[in-house]
């Protein structure tokens, strides 16, 4: 008879559990969509500072910016905390044109690549060497790619239902191909953009030369993917023609710049962090109004959200604006590197950063026992659409934490991507293209989250989890 009351009480308990977190859910959704400061505050970041490149004014302005916003939230604390950032600046618009003879030109779309080199005073012309990957030019030697301009011409792979892995599969191309074409005498690199539309818009993003000396690199550009199939037609009926391109671009000395930190103290466990964060920081083109500044407003809503919902959060919740993610992932290490320097414990890392479309759900790197624990979630997350509770990547910028801790648990949102890579770097990546109720969904599902590994931790074997499961 004993055993059968502690059951029924058990199974009460379990309901009035499950309950409750359906109502605070429910509460925090409702909140999120009648009541969302995630589009108001994207609106100025987006409109009144507009892109922000590391080490730029704007970047200070956001800076300052979004301190002031999380002091009127009302948090426990908020700092900034220093880190040294790489400074390169586009300079004077780029300019290019395919010339199929002397006189004759064609005008096409082109943008620097963030950290390469600039063209000579004039610009570069030259023959091209078409190729699908920078590894096909040692099959191709010295003798037919020096003096000539490289055309990388790999598109993202367009039947990958998971755009982000069609990204991933050629993004290697824009960040190695200069560096690797320098060595075989090339003048100078043009790389198809990473977009799965095609479309005039070129897109930016991270290069490097590794350590290649100075006098030996060359400039790097992306085409738009309009532009590229033009090219590559081109090239298909005369390889004689020759392509043009000029760029201005810059890299200064390093400057100080700073991760925006607020944070809500836990009520019983504050020495146990849960952060979630974006990057702060944005390419130059456009005003980084998903890429990231969806990520950065969701953040800061986090904890609004869990403050206006009447939530006391048992352990610490802290928000982190990243910066630097963009060309050099400085902000996150500097804040791995101080987190580990105090001595903090952190057991729960959420990064948005893949726009703010339509939240499906999340992926994790965690043990089985972790995810079977989150997916036994998904009932609370239903009534909103959410479905998505794999095991996958996380986030650049909540990436270092892993050398920290052994056992931590790190998250990565995961909206809707099939557009994602339509304004990826590029400057349509405007406040315009980001829809209202999906920022505010995306918003309501990380708070969600976070208020549920709060509530019953990263621990696997809990009795919690264990009745709940």
């Amino acid at each position: 008879m004993k055993r059968i009351f502690l059951l029924l009480f058990s199974m009460t308990l379990l309901n009035v559990s499950a309950q409750t977190d359906a109502d605070n859910v429910k509460a925090i959704f409702d909140n999120s969509l009648l009541n969302g400061m995630s589009y108001q505050w994207l609106d100025h970041l987006s409109n009144q500072i507009g892109g922000r490149l590391s080490g730029s004014l704007n970047a200070e302005r956001a800076v300052a910016y979004t301190k002031e916003e999380f002091e009127k939230l009302g948090l426990d604390k908020v700092w900034l905390q220093p880190v040294m950032v790489p400074r390169w600046v586009r300079g004077a618009p780029e300019y290019a044109y395919i010339e199929t003879s002397p006189g004759k030109t064609t005008s096409v779309n082109i943008c620097a690549l963030g950290g390469s080199v600039a063209t000579p005073n004039g610009g570069v012309k030259a023959n091209l060497i078409e190729v699908e990957t920078y590894k096909d030019l040692e099959k191709l030697g010295r003798e037919k790619i020096e003096g000539k301009i490289v055309f990388i011409n790999r598109p993202m792979q367009a039947n990958l239902i998971h755009t982000f892995e069609a990204y991933g599969g050629c993004s290697s191309e824009r960040y190695s191909g200069a560096k690797e074409a320098a060595k075989y005498g090339a003048v100078g690199v043009i790389v198809r953009s990473l977009n799965l539309r095609l479309d005039d818009y070129p897109h930016t993003g991270s290069m490097s030369y590794g350590d290649l000396p100075n006098h030996l690199r060359i400039p790097s550009a992306a085409i738009s993917t309009n532009d590229a199939e033009l090219l590559s037609g081109m090239l298909a009926l005369d390889n004689n023609i020759k392509f043009y391109f000029s760029q201005h671009c810059k890299k200064l000395e390093d400057v100080q710049s700073y991760n925006v930190i607020g944070e809500i103290t836990g009520t019983e466990f504050p020495n146990e962090i849960i952060l979630v964060g974006g990057h702060l920081d944005s390419w130059d083109l456009g005003d980084g109004s998903h890429d990231d500044g969806a990520g950065v407003v969701q953040s800061m809503d986090v904890l609004r959200l869990l403050k206006e919902s009447g939530i006391k959060p048992k352990r610490t919740i802290r928000a982190v604006l990243f910066m630097n993610e963009e060309n050099g992932l400085r902000g996150g290490r500097k804040y791995a590197e101080e987190a580990k320097r105090k001595g903090e414990n952190h057991v729960f890392a959420l990064e948005s950063d893949s726009g703010g479309f339509t939240p499906r759900g999340f992926s994790f790197e965690c043990n089985d026992a972790m995810l079977a624990k989150v997916q036994s979630w998904r009932d609370l997350f239903k009534p909103y659409l959410i479905h998505f509770f794999e095991k996958g990547y996380s986030g650049a910028d909540i990436g270092p934490l892993r050398k920290n801790y052994e056992n931590i648990v790190l998250a990565g949102l995961r909206p809707d991507s099939q557009r994602y890579f339509d304004h990826h770097h590029a400057a349509n990546d405007t406040f315009e293209h980001v829809n209202k109720r999906e920022l505010e969904l995306g918003a309501a599902t990380m708070t969600s989250l976070v208020y549920l590994i709060d509530k019953y931790g990263t621990d696997t074997i809990s009795n919690t989890a264990e009745l709940r499961d």
